[in-house]
């Protein structure tokens, strides 16, 4: 029974507390919360994976932490009775856990796997990939800002530069693998999807939480050089000649095309593009992922758009179409997305749904399933479908600033978070943005930006029908 009750805990840490907190659920979400305290241990001889355990759990004891804290309780009353910051100390322990994958390395960039008990293991390899390593800044940074401890924003924004500072001095891309030790770049794909994808997130989203120039400094570069070696297709979405926008892989040294593959992770872009304003380009985007998905009822793993088929057939519930559907939806409010949404939600309902949950799709073309439901299709796929259709939630309507961890975690964009005692600690790097005076937030190369999608386009489709034609064409719609 022990053991059942310390399960449970650790699930509500993933599945439970976040969306009890967006439904309103005050008095489940503070049995939750009481559960993790008294059942939750990270003193296990356990290996886990760094990534994996900061965003998924370190992330959500942080958010119900600062929601619990919260003197304004947006979502209602989620105070908990005696409170004593239990779920910041179960946070900073998991923490003092992780560290030790951040020593020993030549390079600072951390371990990708820690023993909770133990610290690296012997046999731990020297490769990680680059979101694995580089998207740890959001979670550290929080924790860092919440003690007054510099030392996890330290390493996890060493972590960051080191990653930065190996990239490609011809194309300025990062590739997807690289040695902890040497700094050599194993996987020389730069893409978007696995092994890069919330690298990018967490450099935009570090800046929108904690402000710090040198984050904001990055990532418009990237976005720059993403724009000028990953992009294919016509310059703007939604006028002009040729194919639509399309983010491909390339080799990080050359911007040469590796492969004819998108993967379903990469349909996160478009709402990281809603942040920074460049709507027009992810209208685009998300209209070529949304067209994959009414040609299966699902994301394939991987889809060749050369063959116009998946290479990688199976559909483990992922969240990140919705969740762009529901950021477009928040920027332009065009119905258009609620379509979406519950085109999304009726093909979830149809193929995956099975007696005790939802179900893996083993391959989207056969409808087979597997006996397995990833924990994210509860704390993001149907948190965000939910958010899309509660225009009334708190999230929108509280008059409070939120932004989503990449993994689906709320967290209040906070004054408190935007000032740091350690400014001296880790100097910014020559030339860096806390050196200079470009701190616009700006996307780089697109035409459109949220403030000129004009009111009359609400009730429109997005793109154009002749261009949504041209994209149904490309994934062999018609």
């Amino acid at each position: 029974m022990r053991w059942r009750s310390v399960v449970l805990g650790l699930l509500l840490l993933r599945l439970g507390l976040q969306a009890l907190l967006v439904m309103g659920n005050s008095s489940e979400f503070q049995k939750a919360v009481k559960l993790v305290i008294d059942t939750v241990s990270f003193d296990k001889d356990s290996t886990v994976q760094v990534f994996e355990a900061t965003i998924r759990v370190l992330g959500s004891l942080l958010s119900a932490h600062i929601i619990i804290t919260d003197t304004k309780q947006p979502f209602g009353d989620m105070s908990i009775k005696d409170y004593d910051n239990e779920l910041l100390h179960l946070a900073h322990d998991l923490a003092v856990r992780l560290l030790p994958a951040f020593e020993n390395t030549k390079t600072g960039i951390p371990y990708p796997r820690v023993n909770l008990k133990k610290g690296v293991p012997p046999d731990s390899h020297n490769e990680t990939c680059t979101a694995g390593a580089g998207s740890l800044l959001v979670e550290f940074g929080i924790l860092s800002r919440l003690l007054g401890d510099s030392t996890f924003e330290w390493v996890a924004r060493r972590a960051v530069k080191a990653l930065w500072s190996l990239r490609s001095n011809n194309t300025g891309l990062l590739g997807n693998v690289v040695n902890i030790q040497t700094g050599h770049w194993v996987g020389k794909q730069s893409g978007l999807g696995a092994g890069s994808d919330s690298f990018y997130e967490y450099l935009l989203k570090s800046y929108i939480l904690f402000g710090e120039k040198e984050d904001l400094e990055m990532f418009n570069a990237a976005y720059q050089n993403i724009q000028n070696h990953l992009r294919r297709g016509r310059e703007a979405c939604n006028e002009g000649e040729g194919d639509p926008p399309l983010y491909v892989n390339v080799n990080m040294y050359t911007g040469q095309l590796m492969n004819t593959w998108i993967d379903s992770l990469q349909a996160f872009f478009p709402g990281l593009q809603v942040l920074i304003g460049d709507v027009e380009d992810a209208i685009c985007l998300h209209a070529f992922y949304y067209a994959i998905w009414k040609r299966y009822g699902a994301l394939p793993e991987r889809y060749n758009w050369q063959l116009q088929a998946p290479d990688v057939p199976f559909y483990p519930l992922r969240p990140e179409l919705v969740e762009s559907t529901y950021l477009l939806y928040q920027a332009t409010k065009n119905p258009f997305y609620l379509h979406v949404g519950m085109d999304i939600l009726q093909s979830l309902e149809k193929y995956t749904k099975a007696k005790c949950g939802y179900a893996t799709l083993h391959h989207v073309v056969e409808k087979t399933k597997e006996d397995r439901m990833e924990s994210f299709f509860l704390s993001e796929t149907c948190k965000y479908l939910y958010l899309l259709f509660d225009e009334e939630n708190p999230v929108h309507k509280s008059g409070n600033k939120f932004m989503f961890t990449t993994e689906g975690h709320v967290v209040s964009v906070d004054e408190r978070f935007r000032t740091s005692l350690w400014e001296d600690i880790l100097p910014a790097q020559e030339g860096s943005a806390h050196k200079s005076k470009a701190t616009e937030l700006k996307a780089a190369n697109f035409s459109s930006n949220c403030n000129r999608v004009p009111d009359e386009r609400r009730y429109l489709l997005p793109l154009k029908s002749n261009y949504m034609r041209q994209i149904d064409r490309m994934v062999g719609l018609i």
